[in-house]
């Protein structure tokens, strides 16, 4: 059509040329004349052009050629002929007269040249759209089962796979050369293994190309800026072949260096396309829901990302890699390598910043070398300090070492049995991740932890060696070092939801010990009910250490490298480990003195957990209480929490006109607190004075006794009277275990005792439950001082009223 045009064109030129000051052409004459042979071409073309036929399919060319206005033919200068698969059986060949590839069925082209005869091509039913109904699905990228399958369709998943590639500092020559970024479009093409059936490139002015090429399972496309040194390609096939393993082959062809002096910069993510079954899409390991993917595969921004190792073992996925943060800056141990001094600007820059090392189990972040030190001192020394003495301590899982360095530290530990299903972990652990299990600064331990004589490692199924042989052992600690109750899937899934199991870990246990294990990410107080929600595994997980422990305790730490607070929860088999759980900081600094061993340098056997950090521990955060409260039916204390800010409080005061009380001594010679004012039932009396009631633990009560048995004079006097004063108005927490004391010291402990609970106008904040406490409830731990010492009016109190308390009101 545009030869036509520029024919006649070129025609109506000469002939005014040579007739120069003659009569002129009617100009619409002329453009009726151009779009009458216009549409007359088009339609010849639309009659005898060949006909595409996309069941075609031909098999990557070694090097193509064309201009940037051809139609691609696929000419190819190798001669030879070359076979490949179709959908119809047919193969292709190259016609050896004018180059072009032909598809070609018993012998006789189907296509060839460019005009072929239109009876030459095989007529194609045209077909038949068919809506398959589907069940509507929860998450937005899972594909709806059908509703009804039709016979004689085949099912396909509408997914895919999308990988873009951006490199920069390329030379710009070749960047310019349609040529050369064909070529190298066709040779990825092949070493991914897929199938193209035609591309063209377009070369832009002042420079620049941009090429697409249409593959058999989707397409690759490419634009590049030739002054910058920048390509920016997109790749998206339908088939089931991974795209990751290409990305090597386009940085070796199209990262071709502009200078010796500059290193190709090259940045790419992944992402899975389209709609899954939710089976398939939740165990790939690259759904965008996994860390792998949403950490490393899919962000392109990360200045740096490189795969370590990836291996495939019969029980599970391992992934290793190395990456680097947009925005990160050296850390000390970067400082102290490098020697960076004060004012030097690469303190500021990513230049000499050490990538981060991650550890991925089925595609869930397990470790990052930054912060596995923080991770798992918060996992294991918790649980080790709640117990008097550990000696004999049971890891399942922990393949990577870093769990039993943490056991090994305590110099009261004399066996560790290390129960790891996948000995292929540790065995990359070992040549990957030295640094999670390198002993070797600690005074007296080898140089890997795993080859400390303490150490038992058991490669088995940690789930039927306690159902079968838990029942024989005898451990102080059972560290559960898994996945988490949510990622897991499989065997370590059926670990957290299985009655059998933890009744074996429960009986293999001594009667001090305790089981801790790590439960994800912490919850907000935006979630629903736990088995509602996203966390309903660890809902069950916590049903079944409810069932057989005595106390349980959850806490959680945001310094454990993910992107949110990571959960801990520990469970006791007797309440005596709330006593050292609740220890003051500083006692929990004299027990890492005591037990922990010594390292070979300056630095500390321990980075990140001590006393302060422990306290830390002690009282979950509110979200945990907030989520507990959802269960339903909701548990009886959830109806405590805090004071009623609807109830009034009615205080005692020195200065009669602001007092609510009058403390007054009978004849009898007995003092009481009378009310001044009308009180209602449920309104607080005191609180401000019992709020001030001081706490002593009976470890201390026993150091004073023990302190007037060598003293003697005033001094033993002095303590022998506080000692009586703590025993005649302190009362011990309605918490089992805790092992304190709460002495009132205000007008409260003025307030006369009656010996029936019927006589007494005053009691406990929260009346104490019918049952015992359960052994979990965040509500009691966070709120057991409230519940200590506030006192409320059980019935009105008139002016004039003497104050009355039940003796066994506490």
């Amino acid at each position: 059509l545009a030869s036509v045009f520029v024919h006649l064109r070129t025609d109506l030129i000469k002939r005014r040329m040579m007739q120069q000051n003659t009569q002129p052409v009617d100009i619409r004459f002329f453009v009726t004349t151009v779009t009458t042979l216009m549409v007359a071409a088009f339609s010849i073309g639309i009659s005898m052009g060949p006909i595409a036929d996309v069941t075609m399919v031909a098999d990557v060319p070694e090097k193509a050629s064309h201009g940037p206005h051809e139609n691609v033919n696929l000419a190819l200068e190798n001669k030879e002929q070359m076979k490949v698969s179709s959908p119809v059986g047919m193969n292709f060949q190259q016609n050896e007269s004018n180059g072009f590839w032909v598809a070609v069925d018993n012998g006789e082209a189907l296509r060839a040249g460019n005009v072929p005869s239109s009876s030459s091509i095989p007529e194609k039913k045209p077909s038949v759209a068919k809506y398959q109904s589907r069940f509507p699905t929860e998450h937005v990228a899972d594909l709806g089962e059908l509703v009804e399958s039709i016979p004689g369709v085949d099912e396909h998943q509408p997914s895919g796979q999308h990988l873009l590639v951006d490199l920069k500092n390329v030379e710009a020559a070749f960047l310019d050369s349609e040529e050369r970024l064909a070529q190298a479009m066709v040779d990825v093409v092949r070493e991914a293994h897929l199938t193209l059936l035609s591309y063209h490139c377009h070369s832009l002015q002042p420079a620049g190309v941009s090429c697409v090429g249409v593959l058999l399972e989707s397409h690759i496309s490419f634009h590049t800026w030739p002054d910058e040194g920048v390509i920016t390609l997109d790749l998206f096939t339908c088939g089931p072949n991974p795209l990751m393993p290409v990305i090597p082959s386009i940085e070796k062809l199209f990262g071709v260096p502009r200078s010796e002096d500059e290193e190709i910069v090259s940045k790419w993510g992944h992402e899975l396309r389209g709609f899954r079954y939710s089976s398939d899409r939740r165990k790939h390991y690259l759904d965008n829901a996994s860390d792998l993917a949403s950490w490393v595969i899919a962000p392109m921004n990360l200045l740096y990302k490189k795969e370590i190792v990836s291996v495939v073992t019969p029980y599970q996925r391992i992934d290793i890699w190395d990456t680097k943060e947009p925005g990160e800056t050296p850390s000390h141990d970067d400082v102290l390598k490098y020697n960076l001094q004060k004012g030097d600007p690469r303190l500021l820059t990513s230049e000499l910043t050490s990538p981060s090392r991650i550890f991925f189990l089925d595609g869930t972040a397990q470790s990052v070398s930054d912060f596995e030190k923080e991770f798992h001192e918060a996992l294991v020394h918790p649980a080790m300090f709640a117990h008097e003495g550990p000696r004999r301590v049971a890891i399942i899982g922990g393949g990577e070492g870093a769990t039993l360095r943490e056991v090994l530290k305590h110099n009261t530990v004399e066996h560790v049995k290390m129960i790891e299903i996948d000995e292929m972990v540790v065995q990359v652990a070992k040549e990957y991740l030295p640094t999670f299990n390198n002993c070797s600064s600690f005074v007296g331990l080898p140089e890997s932890c795993f080859d400390d004589p303490r150490a038992d490692i058991l490669y088995a199924d940690a789930m039927k060696y306690f159902i079968e042989e838990g029942k024989d052992e005898s451990f102080d600690i059972v560290v559960i070092d898994g996945l988490d109750p949510e990622d897991a899937v499989g065997q370590p899934k059926d670990i957290y939801l299985n009655d059998e199991f933890f009744s074996s870990v429960f009986e293999s246990l001594t009667d001090e010990g305790i089981v801790v294990a790590q439960v994800g990410t912490a919850p907000t107080i935006h979630d629903p009910a736990a088995h509602r929600g996203v966390f309903k595994n660890r809902e069950k997980l916590f049903n079944l250490f409810e069932a057989h422990a005595a106390a349980m305790f959850v806490y959680e730490d945001s310094h454990c490298g993910f992107q949110e607070p990571h959960s801990f929860v520990i469970a006791c088999k007797s309440t005596s480990c709330r006593k050292r759980w609740y220890a003051r900081s500083n006692a929990i600094d004299y027990q890492i003195y005591e037990r922990i061993v010594e390292t070979r340098n300056d630095n500390l056997a321990l980075v990140h957990y001590d006393g302060a950090t422990h306290s830390q521990f002690q009282y979950a955060p509110k979200a945990w209480e907030t989520i507990y409260c959802r269960r339903e039916p909701m548990p009886y204390e959830c109806n405590f929490r805090g004071l009623d800010l609807r109830e009034e409080i009615f205080e005692f005061d020195v200065d009669p006109k602001k007092s609510s009380f009058s403390i007054e001594k009978k004849k009898n010679g007995q003092v009481g607190v009378f009310a001044t004012a009308f009180i209602k039932e449920g309104s607080y009396i005191l609180a401000e004075e019992l709020a001030s009631s001081f706490v002593i633990s009976d470890t201390t009560v026993e150091s004073l006794q023990n302190s007037t048995k060598v003293m003697s004079g005033s001094a033993a006097t002095v303590i022998e009277d506080m000692l009586a004063f703590v025993e005649k108005n302190g009362h011990t927490s309605m918490i089992k275990g805790v092992e304190e004391n709460i002495v009132e010291i205000g007008a409260s402990y003025l307030i006369r005792r009656v010996e029936s609970l019927e006589a007494a106008n005053i009691g406990r904040m929260m009346p104490f439950p019918k049952n015992d406490l359960p052994p979990y409830s965040p509500v009691y731990e966070r709120h057991r001082r409230s519940f200590d010492v506030f006192l409320v009016a059980t019935k009105d109190i008139n002016p004039g009223e003497e104050l009355l308390k039940f003796t066994h009101v506490w």
